[in-house]
């Protein structure tokens, strides 16, 4: 699995991987469904953390397909990501 961090770059995640990021995936989408700005600033580290903790830099040009999960850069407001989230649907 290919995840973006926005700002940051790609990096290449095993499937066994996978649910812990989901979990923290989930974690804010319900910050943000609650309005917990606190508790989406600490998801997102997380999951920006644990994203290049388990994940391999694919290089930069690399022609691998598109991500398949994108991240909030670093830093994103509550606010910032729930209008992007908002413009998707």
């Amino acid at each position: 699995m290919i995840v973006r961090i926005l700002g940051d770059g790609m990096y290449e995640v095993g499937e066994a991987d996978l649910p812990a990021l989901e979990r923290l995936d989930e974690q804010m989408g319900e910050a943000i469904d609650h309005q917990d700005e606190e508790t989406f600033a600490q998801a997102l580290a997380d999951l920006i953390g644990k994203v290049r903790q388990l994940g391999s830099p694919v290089p930069p040009g690399d022609m691998e397909p598109e991500s398949d999960l994108v991240v909030p850069h670093e830093g994103s407001s509550l606010h910032e990501v729930k209008t992007l989230l908002e413009q998707q649907d």
